[in-house]
């Protein structure tokens, strides 16, 4: 499976990818980092239950990277579909769940890495410019294992969810509509009208979570018998 992976970043040429999300993480910073100041010197020490600073900063990573997760399916997956090269794969001695398996790992672990690294890149850019924004970064604890375990399983669940994108994707074979469908989630996931939002709605995510394994089950279902379009 892992020479699979490899192989789908190294044809989707993953360095475009590495090369965007880098821009991403220096857009978000460069966003992030100004507020610091600002969102301490508002008062407001919690939202959503968590600090003020660590949660506007998952807030802009977590929407950008589930765009981002749609962008790599609908590229990967919906496109291999939409310009029929994905008969041409599926013509190959391996199972067509394979196939669609590694595409869809390449995919996962790529934007799990990067996630991760954007939080990470983005904390330690607010910590080295605290003596020009002022703030204490108090919150900002590297040596916690649970900051750690937040970042990991945050990034994890916001990748998973964003697979929701790829059922609509390919049920209109539609790049457009994969990328769409990554913004609504985006709206649904980290939005807010006025004090109501369902970003730190447990059950809404726990119910995101299973449509995003029941989409990953219906985009490979029955794939081995049916034809291609």
């Amino acid at each position: 499976m892992m020479k699979l992976i490899r192989l789908e970043w190294k044809k989707n040429n993953v360095l475009k990818y590495i090369r965007n999300a880098v821009i991403t993480t220096v857009v978000l910073a460069i966003l992030i980092v100004p507020m610091a100041g600002e969102l301490e010197a508002s008062g407001t020490v919690q939202l959503y239950g968590n600090s003020m600073l660590c949660t506007t900063t998952e807030l802009f990573v977590h929407m950008a990277y589930i765009i981002f997760t749609g962008v790599m399916l609908a590229a990967f997956l919906v496109g291999a579909y939409e310009k029929k090269t994905m008969n041409l794969m599926f013509s190959y001695p391996i199972k067509r769940k394979k196939i669609l398996l590694s595409k869809m790992a390449a995919v996962w672990i790529f934007n799990l890495i990067a996630m991760i690294v954007s939080k990470v890149l983005i904390y330690l850019a607010l910590i080295w410019t605290r003596s020009f924004t002022g703030i204490s970064a108090s919150e900002i604890q590297f040596g916690r294992l649970s900051f750690w375990l937040e970042i990991l399983l945050g990034s994890a669940a916001m990748v998973s969810i964003s697979y929701i994108s790829l059922l609509i994707g390919l049920k209109m074979r539609s790049s457009k509509a994969t990328i769409v469908s990554s913004v609504v989630i985006v709206c649904l996931t980290q939005g807010n009208i006025g004090s109501a939002t369902l970003a730190n709605n447990i059950p809404f995510f726990v119910i995101l979570f299973a449509a995003s394994i029941v989409s990953v089950y219906l985009s490979i279902y029955n794939v081995e018998t049916k034809d291609l379009l």
